[in-house]
């Protein structure tokens, strides 16, 4: 594993771009079940979930978990993922209370936006992808796998 984060893309991509760059990501992930989307408030992390899971052949609408904390895409046992945010969660006991640990070890795609409000509970091996404004309509994506 590299210390340093891959940039999607020669520069700044534009927004309509994601589902290129979601391609790169799928085929970049591809082996390790939790991604960690790590990015400021409105730096297009769900819409980049939107593509995700369009790249992976679910039709499901996707919608941030802001709220509920996670959503299930999917229908078929071995093709669920699951997306959290989980920014509104306070301390671990709540993640618990979600069963945060049982997703994890699930095997299925685990999606997490703010995964920086639990890195304890977090496994050693994850995609990393961090998002990063350049201006109102590009963004620059990076990524690094930690197996």
């Amino acid at each position: 594993m590299s210390d340093e984060l891959t940039l999607v893309g020669a520069g700044p991509l534009p927004i309509n771009d994601l589902p290129a760059a979601s391609a790169i990501l799928v085929k970049e992930g591809k082996g390790l079940s939790v991604w960690l989307l790590k990015g400021e408030m409105g730096a297009g992390k769900t819409t980049l979930v939107k593509e995700i899971v369009n790249q992976l052949g679910v039709d499901d609408a996707v919608a941030s978990p802001t709220f509920s904390i996670v959503n299930q895409y999917g229908k078929q046992e071995d093709h669920v993922i699951y997306h959290f945010d989980l920014y509104r969660l306070k301390n671990e006991t709540e993640a618990f209370d979600i069963g945060l640990d049982e997703y994890l070890n699930s095997g299925s795609l685990c999606l997490i936006e703010w995964p920086e409000k639990l890195e304890k509970l977090l496994p050693q091996q994850y995609f990393e992808v961090q998002i990063k404004p350049f201006d109102s309509l590009r963004r620059k994506i990076y990524y690094r796998r930690h197996d």
